[in-house]
C-alpha cells in the first residue's frame, strides 16, 4: 500500500486529498456473506444451529462468556489487515485468568504465555488503559491501568495491545461487548484471530473447519449459532 502510495502521488503527481474521515472504514473490506449464503452452507453439512435476532444473541453469547465459554466470532465483512477486529475473532472473557492458557493449548495450540488483546468500549478505554487516544486497529501497546481485574488481556509487564470499538465502525461487535459489560460491569472482550495454526478464517467452510478442529465450545456465524451437539 505504501509503495501504491508513493507512486500515485510522487511518480504521477495525483494530488493528496485532505480527508478528515476514516478512510479504512474499520478495517472492514473484505468479504461478506449473506445469510441465505450461511444457513444453505450449514444445511449442506448437516450443522447443528439455532438462528437468533441481534438482541438474544448479544444475550446468549454474553452469558456464555461469563461462564467461560471461548467462542469464535465470525461477523459481516472480514477484516483487511494485520489484525482480528471482530469479524474473524475468537472471543473469551478477560476477566479469567486461565483463559489464556486454555485459549492458547486447547484453541491456538501454541505457547500458553503467548498474549490476547482487548477489545474495549471506546467510550471506557480511558478508565481502564493509560492512552490519551483511541486505538481502533489494535496498533499500540499501553499500560493497563486494572490488571488485576482483567487478567486475561495483561502481559506479564502491565500492558496490552487494545482495539477501541465504537458503534459506527462495528455495530453488532460493539453491542455483543456493551451486552457483556451490562452483565459483567467489564467493557471488553479478549479477542484474538479466529484460526489456529493457518491463515485466520475467511468463509463460513472455514470457520466451521476450524470449529470441528479445535476445542472451541461454538461458533457465531452472523445470525447463526453453531454447536457441536444438539
Amino acid at each position: 500500500i505504501g509503495g501504491a502510495l508513493l507512486a500515485w502521488h510522487d511518480f504521477l503527481e495525483k494530488p493528496r486529498i485532505p480527508n478528515p474521515n476514516d478512510s479504512m472504514k474499520g478495517s472492514y473490506l473484505g468479504c461478506n456473506y449473506s445469510n441465505n449464503e450461511i444457513r444453505n452452507y450449514l444445511l449442506s453439512v448437516n450443522a447443528v444451529f439455532e438462528e437468533y435476532d441481534d438482541i438474544n444473541l448479544f444475550e446468549k453469547v454474553s452469558k456464555l462468556l461469563n461462564e467461560g465459554k471461548v467462542i469464535g466470532w465470525f461477523n459481516g465483512p472480514m477484516e483487511f489487515g494485520p489484525r482480528a477486529l471482530g469479524a474473524r475473532s475468537i472471543i473469551g472473557d478477560p476477566r479469567n485468568e486461565k483463559m489464556q492458557s486454555v485459549m492458547n493449548l486447547k484453541i491456538k495450540y501454541r505457547e500458553s504465555f503467548r498474549p490476547f488483546a482487548p477489545s474495549v468500549l471506546e467510550e471506557c478505554y480511558k478508565l481502564w488503559f493509560d492512552t490519551p487516544e483511541p486505538s481502533p486497529y489494535m496498533s499500540r501497546i499501553v499500560k493497563v491501568k486494572r490488571p488485576e481485574e482483567v487478567p486475561g488481556i495483561t502481559h506479564v509487564d502491565g500492558t496490552a495491545r487494545i482495539q477501541t470499538v465504537n458503534r459506527k465502525q462495528n455495530k453488532k461487535y460493539y453491542d455483543l461487548i456493551n451486552e457483556f459489560y451490562n452483565i459483567t460491569g467489564v467493557p471488553m472482550l479478549l479477542n484474538t484471530s479466529f484460526n489456529c495454526r493457518e491463515p485466520i478464517v475467511e468463509t463460513p467452510r472455514e470457520a466451521i473447519n476450524t470449529f470441528k478442529n479445535t476445542e472451541l465450545d461454538m461458533v457465531i456465524i452472523n445470525e447463526y449459532c453453531v454447536s457441536k451437539v444438539g
